[in-house]
């Protein structure tokens, strides 16, 4: 009795201790924080991004005492939205979890978002979006998203093609169950249109699993990309099993090969740690991004070591244990989630959905992925990519990119922008190893020819001047021969390309316009053309030019209009205008005047005789000296200063009037016939051009002439010309060169010059080849090549010994010498006002003296009235007056009193006041 009293004791004890417990889990129970996420474990993603997930709750409830996470998992198996909506619905109807985190396409995210707007539950998302606009915050309040690069991924790219001067580019990436590119291909669009690249081709795959047989089709769509010229392939998104086909197949039919460009984006490269030693040897020469992390802090350490043996006990078969991105990402998720059920403060709130998405929203915190912040627009706190290069059994690291700096060779403290900074790819201190094993060079990117295909080039068949594309038929070769300035001057390019890589190349002629010839390069039915193709805006947009080997505009050529016979008669009078002419004239008469005036007046005898005599005397004086062969003496002083400035005006007129006349006599004066377009214009006389459609068009459309003749080759111009069925001809500048080349004398250019782009070689959109051609051609230019092909086909500048402006001896005009007949004019006039009043002086005196001589008669030797004296009074201060040839009136020295002398008398007699003969004049000093 006492036995069964207590077993029943001990039963009871052990149903109160589970009553107990029970109580106590289902408390633990519902305090717990209920957690849905949705993956896919079939793939290494979905295993890395389950693994640590429950790591991470394991964690923290460890580490928690007020909060404990319960994560409930749905596993899904293909990219169907739908099947992920009903996995969502499924959690939050059965297991009531607060928030979602997974889902691996931005599509699922999207529609499960809706799923948790109607339940007000937050939605975070690991997949890559392409819109994080506060646009999508409004659309989708409960849908937050995982720190996403896609934005800033482009950019990488776009500064790795742009390195390599890669200017098209072919974008592949695997289409989901929906169709769609997760937005990232406007992005990468943008992106490459910042670097001046655009994409040329862009191949959508369908998944491999939703095809019957997925091998053809992808060998059917790959095979396309044969069609490009562009050979730099860019892989948005892929799959491990469409990865697997694609490279394959591409290696398969040469698309790996030299010359070749792959890279791929960080859906491919994050796998590259977990993938097998098959894959990567398929990959080898492509560049990859992989999203940088730290691999040296303590927190990454632990979760390194905690994930390596729970990933190997869940997974044994999987050889890499190395944890990836996405486990990371997964990670900081849960992570941000029990941060914000932190923030709380108790466990009573957690119910409240919308303070729960701000808590989360709020996040900004480093993590093991680094510094993460899920506050709209603002995703991360710095965008940092390794870019990598596969080779060998792995990949090697060659440099990093910034969204804040660009290339860098090394990490430092990026915040005080430590970094060791680099312009482009090309400068990582890292050598590539490119598909195909091209070491020594970058590959071009684009379809290079071969022997097998060697490059179609077209050369104009028909051209106006031959001199820069002849195209004959040759009787030995049985063959087109190719001959000219254009053909010379390519082969020349040729030997410069060669040093780097050959180019095999085939001449094909045509007979057609050259704007079709160009279209031809457009549609890929030759890839260049070399000929005299003009550089215009039109064409830019379809092709790609290289440098301009020659100059290029159009304008007027005209005959020219050679001087009558009565011009020539003339022609003495040219080197001087009408105004000098007449400014000589005047001054040589002013001068003449002067001249006669002075020296008549001065008594000079070779001045005087009769009027006619004297006018003959001066004529022939003033004449004479513009020779210098006047024998005619000057006497007085003011002249010799006018004859003296005079002939040095004479001495720059001759001097300038010869060499003017002698350039008009030796140089032919090649005058146009029609120097205003207007004029053409108003009478709408025929003009001739040489028929290209972009000429043609520019004189009707934008010089708006209508009559306008097609001439085809450069010899029928001079005939149009005679028979009067062109009044002028248009062309550009090269041609001209070539036509006045030998009838420079007969021809003439006239008015402005409507300047063009210049003569360059043709290529397709996008070709490398282009640049390497424009390189070439300077190369040619700077080493005076280039010039000495000019010389040889279109004739050097130095050939014709007249040019337009060489031409133009201009007559010189009285604006030249004003100056000069100033100061001749001047000193004429001063000399002759100075001789004016000296004369003036003498009339005086003798006046004074004939009229003293009267008083003399009358008074016989009284004293000199009162009017003498006062007109003799203001002379009192000058010592010696001359009065006339008769006599002098002299002041004694120490006297007040003026003595007359006489000329005549050679013992200069003197009268004293007592003397009958003397008569003084009383003057105050």
């Amino acid at each position: 009795m006492g036995s069964n009293c207590s077993a029943l004791f001990f039963l009871v004890l052990k149903l109160l201790f589970f009553v107990i417990c029970l109580g106590v889990f289902t408390e633990a129970s519902n305090n717990s924080f209920s957690i849905g996420a949705i993956i896919d474990v079939d793939t290494r993603v979905g295993k890395e991004q389950k693994t640590a997930m429950m790591l991470a709750v394991e964690n923290f409830n460890n580490f928690s005492i007020n909060h404990k996470l319960a994560i409930h998992f749905r596993e899904i198996n293909d990219d169907n939205p739908i099947q992920a909506v009903s996995s969502a619905e499924e959690l939050i109807r059965e297991n009531q979890v607060k928030v979602i985190l997974g889902l691996q396409t931005w599509e699922q995210a999207t529609m499960v978002a809706d799923v948790g707007r109607r339940a007000q539950v937050p939605l975070l998302s690991l997949a890559a979006a392409s819109d994080v606009s506060k646009v999508m915050q409004h659309r989708r309040p409960f849908l937050l998203q995982m720190p996403s690069y896609s934005s800033h991924q482009m950019d990488c790219i776009a500064g790795i093609v742009d390195s390599y001067h890669w200017r098209r580019v072919i974008v592949i990436y695997e289409e989901n169950a929906y169709g769609g590119d997760s937005g990232m291909l406007p992005l990468l669009a943008s992106a490459l249109q910042v670097v001046d690249s655009e994409i040329e081709f862009y191949l959508a795959l369908p998944p491999p699993s939703s095809l019957l047989d997925s091998e053809r089709v992808i060998q059917e769509e790959v095979a396309k990309l044969l069609r490009t010229q562009s050979r730099v392939f860019i892989i948005l998104r892929a799959s491990l099993p469409m990865a697997n086909l694609l490279f394959k197949e591409a290696k398969r039919i040469g698309l790996m090969g030299r010359d070749s460009a792959w890279i791929i984006g960080d859906t491919l490269s994050d796998l590259l740690d977990s993938v097998g030693t098959s894959f990567i040897y398929s990959v080898q020469g492509a560049l990859g991004i992989k999203k940088y992390y730290s691999q040296d802090t303590k927190a990454f350490l632990d979760f390194k070591s905690q994930f390596q043996k729970s990933f190997r006990l869940k997974y044994p078969y999987e050889d890499n244990l190395e944890p990836g991105i996405h486990a990371l990402q997964a990670y900081d998720g849960i992570t941000a989630v029990y941060k914000a059920l932190e923030n709380f403060g108790s466990s009573n709130t957690t119910n409240t959905s919308e303070l729960l998405l701000n808590k989360i929203r709020e996040s900004n915190f480093t993590g093991l992925t680094g510094g993460v912040s899920l506050r709209g627009e603002d995703l991360s706190h710095e965008s940092n990519f390794r870019v990598i290069n596969i080779v060998g059994k792995s990949y090697k690291e060659l440099g990093f990119w910034s969204s804040s700096f660009g290339f860098f060779n090394k990490l430092g403290n990026m915040k005080l922008g430590d970094i060791n900074r680099v312009q482009t790819v090309e400068d990582f201190q890292v050598t590539i190893n490119w598909p195909g094993e091209l070491n020594r060079r970058t590959p071009k990117g684009w379809a290079m020819p071969t022997d097998a295909k060697p490059m179609k080039i077209g050369v104009p068949g028909r051209t106006s001047f031959d001199s820069f594309v002849k195209v004959d038929w040759s009787d030995k070769t049985n063959k087109e021969k190719y001959d000219g300035f254009c053909i010379d001057l390519f082969k020349e390019v040729l030997t410069i390309i060669q040093e780097d890589y050959a180019i095999p190349y085939e001449f094909y002629p045509y007979n057609g316009s050259y704007d079709h010839l160009v279209d031809h390069v457009f549609n890929k039915t030759y890839d260049a053309v070399v000929g005299d193709i003009t550089i215009f805006s039109s064409r830019l947009g379809n092709v790609e030019f290289t440098q301009p080997f020659a100059e290029s505009g159009l304008s007027m050529l005209v005959p020219v209009k050679r001087d009558s016979k009565m011009h020539k008669v003339w022609m003495f009078m040219r080197p001087f205008t009408a105004n000098l002419w007449s400014a000589t004239f005047v001054i040589l008469f002013y001068t003449m005047f002067v001249i006669w005036f002075i020296e008549h007046k001065s008594s000079n005898e070779e001045f005087g005789g009769p009027w006619k005599a004297q006018l003959q005397t001066s004529l022939w004086f003033t004449f004479s000296s513009l020779f210098f062969a006047h024998r005619e003496k000057i006497q007085n002083n003011l002249s010799k200063v006018v004859v003296i400035v005079w002939l040095f005006l004479v001495f720059v007129l001759t001097q300038s009037y010869t060499a003017s006349l002698t350039s008009m006599l030796t140089v032919s004066r090649l005058e146009p016939n029609v120097t205003n377009i207007e004029w053409i214009k108003r009478t709408n006389v025929p003009v001739g051009c040489d028929g290209d459609s972009v000429v043609y068009n520019y004189l009707r459309n934008v010089l708006e002439l209508q009559n306008i003749k097609n001439i085809t080759n450069q010899d029928d111009y001079p005939g149009e010309f005679e028979s009067g069925n062109i009044t002028a001809a248009f062309l550009e500048v090269p041609y001209q060169k070539v036509f006045l080349k030998h009838l420079c004398n007969e021809y003439t250019v006239t008015g402005p010059t409507y300047r063009f782009g210049g003569l360059g070689f043709v290529f397709q959109k996008g070709s490398p080849i282009a640049r390497d051609f424009s390189k070439a051609i300077l190369t040619l230019s700077e080493n005076g090549k280039l010039k000495g092909l000019e010389d040889h086909w279109l004739g050097s500048s130095t050939d014709c010994s007249q040019t337009k402006d060489s031409l133009e001896t201009e007559s010189l005009s009285f604006s030249s010498f004003w100056s000069l007949y100033l100061i001749s004019g001047i000193t004429s006039t001063l000399c002759l006002l100075i001789f004016l009043i000296s004369l003036w002086r003498k009339t005086w005196w003798k006046r004074l003296e004939q009229l003293y001589q009267k008083n003399e008669a009358q008074n016989k030797g009284g004293i000199i009235n009162n009017t003498v004296l006062q007109l003799a009074q203001p002379r009192r201060s000058t010592t010696s007056v001359i009065l006339g040839r008769s006599s002098t009136l002299t002041r004694r020295c120490g006297s007040s009193k003026w003595d007359l002398l006489s000329p005549s008398d050679p013992a200069s007699e003197h009268f004293d006041s007592s003397s009958s003969k003397q008569v003084g004049i009383q003057v105050k000093d």
